[in-house]
């Protein structure tokens, strides 16, 4: 017996990731004007980047329809046990909704709301991947998923945030004091919500060190077995910086990863994030 696990673009785990674990991906729509492209598959964040430093136009994401979810968990129900889908927050997006209102045709279909986003969702979807591989019947693994799920820190510190006030996330005043001020301000993701956290002040690279030394003090049970260093794109510096900051906690493996379309369409370039679950000893 196992059983599927599937998510939907926005966990923003490597591409090696997602084909060594056997993972089911349903992409997001992302849409530049009039065209519409698909998350992961025809879209590149420079090419997000680039249409709205031209255009002025802030990206979109079309939220997935319960018909979207309907088909994919159709093609992808291959398994004994059938599907574990863990969706992006359901503070964040209709799409969780959407996912349990397809999940309704089927006996075998669980879906998690995961609180999170990005890589949160990703690491999330690997543990999913452990407990299938260790055999873990369906219904304990849905209850030890979402048992652990508020364990997920995650959090980022954003470079600039004209594309959070474009999309409604960030007032004008906000924006107006950050850019006057060169602040930095981290978000976190708190019972699936994006809140404030500290923020930072000075160049995006020099801010990293300390922003990873507070999340690590405020944070600081980390299960070591896997750190994510996330950006929706980043200098060699900014990344050099992070993993230096990371490295004397004793974490097993520093995964980077890029962040996809859909989260880089709201949070924009030059953002970073480090990912662990918070629940070690």
């Amino acid at each position: 017996m196992s059983f599927k696990v599937t998510c939907e673009s926005c966990a923003d785990l490597n591409t090696a990731d997602y084909k060594k674990h056997n993972i089911s991906v349903l992409p997001f729509s992302i849409i530049l004007g009039d065209n519409e492209f698909k998350d992961g598959i025809n879209i590149t964040n420079a090419d997000l980047f680039d249409f709205a430093e031209k255009s002025k136009i802030l990206p979109k994401t079309a939220a997935l329809n319960a018909s979207d979810y309907v088909e994919f968990f159709k093609r992808e129900n291959t398994e004994d046990e059938g599907i574990i889908h863990i969706s992006l927050s359901s503070k964040l997006s209709s799409t969780y909704e959407h996912a349990v209102e397809a999940s309704k045709e089927f006996d075998n279909v669980y879906v998690i709301d995961s609180e999170s986003l990005s890589s949160g969702v990703g690491l999330q979807v690997l543990y999913a991947c452990s407990l299938r591989d260790k055999k873990t019947p369906i219904k304990e693994a849905v209850e030890l998923i979402t048992n652990r799920r508020s364990s997920v820190q995650i959090s980022f510190v954003v470079d600039k945030l004209n594309y959070l006030h474009k999309g409604g996330r960030c007032s004008a005043v906000a924006l107006l004091g950050s850019n006057l001020l060169g602040i930095k301000p981290s978000i976190v993701l708190s019972s699936g919500k994006m809140v404030v956290g500290k923020k930072y002040m000075g160049k995006i690279h020099k801010t990293l060190d300390k922003y990873v030394s507070d999340t690590l003090e405020e944070f600081n049970t980390p299960d070591k077995s896997l750190c994510f260093i996330t950006y929706s794109s980043a200098t060699k510096e900014m990344i050099d910086v992070t993993k230096n900051a990371l490295s004397g906690v004793g974490f097993k493996k520093i995964a980077e990863t890029t962040a996809g379309c859909t989260v880089a369409t709201h949070c924009g370039p030059n953002t970073l994030g480090i990912i662990y679950y918070n629940d070690g000893k």
